[in-house]
């Protein structure tokens, strides 16, 4: 795989360099955006630690860029035992047109690279995209009074799945040292 195009934008890793652009996509969530994120109110307070805590938490995530700006995330994050959890936000205008299935497969595959056994996708009882996300993977899913839990069984690396990560993750970090970033200073 090679970073995928998806109509004017393109999927990638986000790496600490993007870190103001994953915060910003964030902020820009709405408030029942947030909310399905983040399965509770949160205010950009909690969200400037968050983006602080993921990129020293050893995590990773995908992203929709289109140009400079983050327009959805895949995050996985490491629960432990050989579990992870996948998390998903994607701003209104780019729902339904492909973006968080391809950003699931990226989580999907880097699940499976990692050895994990077991990955979860956990949600709010309202919010039907993710639930129908997770179907389409295959997830099974359990439904309690508020919250719907998918999970997946993992499946083994294999020398293809972790060459296309590494392949897609070093074209993706290139064309980001490369791009001119306005209003970033170099470090010296």
């Amino acid at each position: 795989m090679q970073p995928i195009f998806i109509n004017s934008g393109v999927l990638r890793r986000i790496y600490p360099l993007d870190s103001h652009a994953f915060r910003d996509h964030l902020l820009r969530l709405d408030s029942e955006g947030r909310h399905d994120r983040f399965a509770a109110a949160v205010s950009d307070a909690y969200i400037e630690d968050y983006v602080v805590g993921f990129f020293r938490s050893g995590d990773i995530a995908y992203g929709y860029f289109v140009g400079e700006e983050l327009r959805g995330a895949g995050e996985l994050r490491q629960l432990g035992d050989g579990t992870a959890e996948a998390a998903f936000s994607v701003e209104p205008q780019w729902r339904r047109t492909g973006v968080g299935t391809a950003l699931m497969s990226r989580i999907v595959r880097a699940a499976r690279n990692r050895s994990d056994k077991t990955l979860m996708m956990m949600c709010l009882s309202q919010n039907r995209a993710m639930q129908q996300l997770a179907r389409h993977f295959s997830a099974d899913l359990t439904f309690a009074t508020d919250q719907v839990t998918g999970r997946m069984v993992g499946r083994l690396a294999t020398p293809i799945s972790i060459w296309s990560e590494a392949f897609d993750d070093t074209l993706g970090l290139v064309g980001t040292m490369l791009r001119p970033r306005a209003g970033i200073a170099p470090v010296i």
